[in-house]
C-alpha cells in the first residue's frame, strides 16, 4: 500500500530548486540518487499491465528504480535477502553488538566515505574475532553479519555498523563448539579499547600513505601536525561498543535483520506533512525515556534533502558483510562443520523442482491470478484499455 506522504514527492517538489541552488556542490551518486527516487514506479521507468485471468480486472504497474537509497525498493530485496540467510541460522543465541565511531572521526568520514567506512568494518571485524579468539574471553572462531548505517533516527550523520553475532563458535581445534555465557558475550571495554587502537593506528598509516582529502573548514587536516591535533581527544575518551541483550530466538534474528539490513536515512511511514512550513517527521530521541523518547521535527525541504543525501553510499560500496564462520570463502563447510558439533541435523538438500513464488500481487477483486499481457518503455503509457488483448487471452486454451 502507498504511503499517503513519500521522499520521491518530497524529491519531485522542492529537488529541482535544491538542485539550482546547490549546482556544483552535489556528487554524481547524489544527482543519480535523486532522480532514480523521483522517477521510481512513473512512467519515466516504464512499465507493463497487469490484468486478473478470472475476473478480467486490470492495472497498470511502473517499473521501480531498484536503487539501494530509495525507501520504497528495499522491501523487496530485503526479503530475497533474508531467504538466503535464514539457511545460515544456527539453534544458539544471537547477540547484537554495536561499534560507534567519535564525532571527531564522523566529520572525517563524511569527506572520506569509502576509505573510513571500509575501516570502520575492518577494524570492528578484527576487534571481535580477536577478543572472541582469545582464551580469556571465549577462545573460539564466531561468524558475524555486519550491517553499515550511518545516520540517526534524525537523519544526521552517525556512521555505526550493527552485528549479529552467535553466542559461541568453532574451538581452534575443530572438535568442539564452544558456547557463550547465556545473557554475556565479549566484554564491551575490552572491545572498545583495542577498536580504538586498531581503527586510530589504520587511520594514521590511511593518512601518512595520502588516502584521506579534506575540504572547506577541514583542509587544513591534511597537515599531519593538525590532524593529530584533531584525534588527541578520541585517543582519551572511550569508544561506545554496545551489546544488547540476545534474542529469543533465530526468528527473532530475522526480524530483526528484516527491519536492518535494507533500511535507508529514513522510511515513508516517519514522514507525516509536506507543506509551506517544510517536512515533519516522526524520530526517536534517545536521550529520553518512555512515551517521551518518540518526537516530531520540522525541517525546511532543503535541510530535509540535505541530512538524506549525506548518507549516499559510494559506487559500488557493499554495506552488508560478513566474517570469521560466515565469511564468503568459508560459509558452507564452517555452517556444516558448526551443526554437527551442535548434532543438528543437516539442512536438507534443495528441492530440484522448486515451486517458484508468484512475482506479481494478488488481484485486488477476486484475489485471482495475475499475469502480464501488455509492456511500455520509458517515458510511454499504454495506448488504450487492454480489453482486446483480454479477450485475445480468453480465447487461447
Amino acid at each position: 500500500m502507498r504511503a499517503s506522504l513519500e521522499v520521491a514527492d518530497i524529491f519531485r517538489s522542492a529537488g529541482p530548486g535544491y538542485r539550482t541552488a546547490h549546482a556544483g556542490h552535489l556528487s554524481l551518486a547524489q544527482l543519480k540518487v535523486m532522480a532514480a527516487i523521483e522517477n521510481c514506479r512513473t512512467a519515466a521507468l516504464g512499465g507493463h499491465i497487469e490484468a486478473c485471468v478470472d475476473c478480467g480486472h486490470w492495472r497498470i504497474a511502473y517499473n521501480s528504480c531498484r536503487n539501494r537509497h530509495c525507501p520504497k525498493c528495499q522491501g523487496g530485496a530485503a526479503r530475497a535477502w533474508l531467504e538466503e540467510r535464514e539457511a545460515d541460522l544456527l539453534p544458539v543465541g544471537y547477540f547484537h553488538v554495536v561499534f560507534t565511531l567519535p564525532a571527531e572521526i564522523a566529520a572525517v568520514a563524511l569527506q572520506n566515505k569509502s576509505a573510513i567506512y571500509d575501516l570502520l568494518f575492518r577494524a570492528a571485524s578484527e576487534t571481535m574475532l580477536t577478543i572472541a579468539a582469545d582464551p580469556r574471553y571465549l577462545g573460539a572462531r564466531i561468524g558475524i553479519t555486519a550491517v553499515l548505517h550511518t545516520w540517526g533516527s534524525a537523519m544526521m550523520h552517525h556512521p555505526h555498523v550493527h552485528m549479529i553475532v552467535p553466542g559461541g563458535g568453532i574451538a581452534p581445534d575443530n572438535a568442539r563448539w564452544i558456547s557463550s555465557r547465556p545473557a554475556f558475550l565479549l566484554p564491551v571495554r575490552v572491545l572498545g579499547k583495542l577498536f580504538r587502537r586498531l581503527f586510530l593506528t589504520r587511520l594514521m598509516q590511511l593518512h601518512g600513505a595520502g588516502r584521506l582529502s579534506f575540504f572547506g573548514s577541514m583542509a587544513h587536516l591534511s597537515e599531519r601536525t593538525a590532524f593529530l591535533r584533531h584525534l588527541r581527544t578520541t585517543r582519551c575518551k572511550r569508544w561506545v561498543v554496545y551489546a544488547k541483550p540476545p534474542f529469543a530466538g533465530p526468528q527473532a534474528v530475522l526480524a530483526y535483520l528484516s527491519r536492518y539490513t535494507h533500511r535507508v536515512a529514513i522510511s515513508n511511514q516517519r514522514l507525516l506533512r509536506f507543506d509551506e512550513t517544510g517536512v515533519t517527521f516522526r524520530y526517536k530521541d534517545y536521550r529520553r525515556d518512555g512515551p517521551e523518547r518518540q518526537r516530531v521535527m520540522t525541517l525546511s525541504a532543503d535541510e530535509f534533502i540535505r541530512r538524506f543525501l549525506l548518507h549516499v553510499l559510494p559506487r559500488g560500496f557493499h554495506r552488508i558483510r560478513h566474517y570469521g564462520l560466515l565469511a564468503s570463502s568459508s560459509r558452507k563447510a564452517s555452517l556444516a562443520l558448526a551443526r554437527q558439533l551442535l548434532e543438528v541435523a543437516p539442512l536438507p538438500p534443495a528441492c530440484a523442482e522448486e515451486v517458484a513464488n508468484d512475482p506479481l500481487p494478488p488481484c485486488p477483486c477476486c484475489g485471482g491470478h495475475m499475469i502480464v499481457i501488455e509492456t511500455f518503455t520509458r517515458w510511454c503509457q499504454p495506448r488504450a484499455p487492454p480489453h482486446a488483448a483480454l479477450q485475445h487471452r480468453e480465447a487461447v486454451p
